[in-house]
């Protein structure tokens, strides 16, 4: 089948297998390695994307779903080369250790700020609870999204 995607602002075609999921279309037919696969069971949430805005887990999405709709991936965040306040906050408080949660992570918080430009540490873990890291202990990716928070501005997050 024929889908067309918007991914980070540009249109994509292809022709893709109905049973394709958005995550494999992402790395495999338009080379975003960004989202990672981790469980297979939508519990962990490294694939997590934005589909038109909310924050999905891109495993449990099939491609053609996806078809006519706007996806945005962690290859999004950096605008005209300057990293995304939440991409600068997770290098400056040691948000990440193997980076293979972060890219979720990055695009979960930067909803929530949209959202709620100044959470509370107890909101922050909300928003990243259907995530996992097994790295960080989830401290210091609670204090990136604060310093993200500190240093957002409207233009930035645009």
């Amino acid at each position: 089948m024929q889908v067309t995607v918007t991914v980070n602002g540009e249109e994509y075609t292809r022709d893709v297998d109905t049973r394709l999921l958005l995550v494999h279309f992402l790395r495999d037919h338009l080379g975003l390695t960004g989202t990672h696969w981790g469980c297979d069971t939508s519990n962990c949430g490294v694939c997590t994307v934005w589909l038109d805005g909310v924050p999905v887990k891109s495993c449990t999405v099939l491609a053609v779903m996806a078809d006519g709709h706007a996806v945005r991936t962690v290859e999004g965040l950096e605008r005209n080369g300057t990293l995304d306040p939440v991409q600068e906050g997770f290098v400056q408080c040691h948000g990440l250790q193997c980076g293979f949660c972060t890219p979720g992570m990055m695009l979960t918080a930067r909803w929530l700020l949209d959202h709620n430009p100044d959470p509370s540490e107890e909101q922050i873990r909300e928003a990243i609870s259907g995530q996992s890291c097994r790295c960080t202990g989830y401290e210091n990716i609670v204090r990136s999204v604060r310093w993200a928070a500190e240093h957002s501005t409207v233009e930035a997050t645009k």
